[in-house]
């Protein structure tokens, strides 16, 4: 079974509840899914691959991006993202 690979790039402390959000969800399906969080300003991973990041972004099979942020946003495409990988 192929794994999700997840990334959210943490802008702010007002994003630290979405990281919240995705590490419960990674809790819950630990062989399904791939989590990497960066902190803006501590890691630089992330630019080479996306470029400059100004607000909290999530990143999904490193082509779906997701800017409009919501816990509902977020379960929703990874949801989407855990079905599609069943096929």
């Amino acid at each position: 079974m192929e794994k999700v690979k997840v990334e959210f790039i943490n802008t702010c402390s007002c994003c630290d509840g979405y990281g919240d959000v995705l590490r419960d969800l990674a809790a819950k399906h630990p062989q399904r899914i791939d989590l990497k969080i960066y902190y803006m300003g501590k890691d630089f991973d992330y630019l080479p691959k996306y470029g400059p990041i100004s607000r909290g972004t999530l990143i999904i099979n490193e082509k779906e991006r997701f800017d409009e942020l919501s816990r509902r946003v977020i379960e929703g495409a990874v949801k989407v993202a855990l079905d599609t990988a069943n096929d």
